[in-house]
């Protein structure tokens, strides 16, 4: 938790000095960044596999509902996989059996992710630190048992052929490029309204309860209220991305629910930069990479990821992205 506070810190002259001149939560140094970002979301189809670069946008907006927690809530899970994991098999399950579009589909993921974090938030925001932490990640593996054991996951098979369908019966996403365009699109309105979260009234709140909790209790503020809602949208963000990953692949698996993703997600975090708007985005860009680009080399990957993590904990020890802020004067 030490790096939360030590990254809030640094950050919070550079919050708190460019609350003016924002329009819908972007500062003029956020928007140059976006900008960068949507022009490189545009373009680089033309040099990237487009299902690697669906898959990096997947993982941006599960890690930018990762950060919203720990970051701007200052509330760490080691149970984000369960609601990943479980928005993938509903969204598969409701596509393969129930039939639903596409639209439907994915929203049955997100919903049943969100149902599921009000209920672990509801349990797990009575306790701080690591006790949360730990009750988060009891919780994970029960559902993890429930995703063996259960008929409706297909168990070690997972849910699989899941149709693409097509975006509100007019283009058919079977075609990589068309639904490349719809990711393009949704994760840039996805950080959009991340970005809008943490830079209104509410994310001030939060922000103030990651800080000084006793202090915004008595300033009069619900903070178990406001920890439980973070916690929910975070959930039904995680949802989100999972139902468009199983979109993309066809596929919800196990490995969408085990301690892996939810150790994954953290790792991102912490390379690109907790507690900052773009750190979930040069993260996620970062460690899929390495897993895609170092593949061939089979279980050697995990050792040149973990000196990766290890060089950026010592080089970087407020991501790329908290490193940059701190250079320029200004929070990204």
């Amino acid at each position: 938790m030490s790096i939360v506070h030590s990254t809030s810190i640094s950050g919070g002259a550079g919050e708190s000095s460019a609350q003016s001149g924002q329009f819908l939560g972007f500062t003029r140094s956020r928007a140059i960044f976006f900008l960068l970002f949507a022009a490189f979301v545009a373009i680089s189809p033309l040099f990237l596999y487009p299902i690697f670069l669906m898959k990096v946008y997947c993982f941006i907006i599960f890690a930018c509902a990762y950060n919203l927690l720990l970051g701007y809530t200052g509330l760490m899970s080691f149970g984000h996989a369960a609601f990943f994991g479980m928005g993938a098999y509903l969204c598969g399950y409701a596509a393969t059996q129930w039939g639903l579009p596409f639209e439907l589909s994915v929203l049955t993921g997100t919903g049943f992710a969100a149902v599921l974090g009000l209920f672990f938030g509801w349990v797990a925001i009575r306790r701080t630190g690591l006790y949360f932490a730990m009750i988060t990640l009891a919780l994970a593996q029960m559902v993890y048992f429930v995703a063996m054991q259960a008929p409706f996951t297909g168990g070690e098979n997972g849910i699989q052929s899941v149709p693409r369908g097509t975006l509100l019966g007019l283009v058919d996403l079977s075609s990589n490029m068309s639904l490349y365009w719809l990711m393009a699109v949704i994760v840039l309105a996805m950080l959009a309204f991340y970005n809008r979260i943490v830079h209104s009234p509410f994310g001030q709140v939060l922000r103030a309860i990651r800080n000084n909790p006793e202090r915004a209790k008595s300033l009069g503020y619900d903070i178990d209220r406001f920890k439980l809602a973070s916690f929910t949208i975070s959930a039904a963000m995680a949802g989100f991305a999972a139902s468009l990953k199983t979109v993309i692949f066809g596929i919800a698996t196990l490995t969408d629910v085990s301690t892996v993703i939810s150790t994954e997600v953290v790792l991102i975090n912490l390379v690109g930069g907790i507690g900052t708007i773009f750190g979930p985005v040069v993260g996620s860009y970062i460690i899929l990479s390495l897993e895609h680009f170092l593949s061939p080399y089979g279980p050697w990957v995990l050792l040149i990821q973990g000196i990766v993590f290890m060089l950026f904990v010592l080089l970087f020890r407020q991501g790329v992205v908290g490193e940059l802020q701190k250079k320029f004067r200004t929070h990204l």
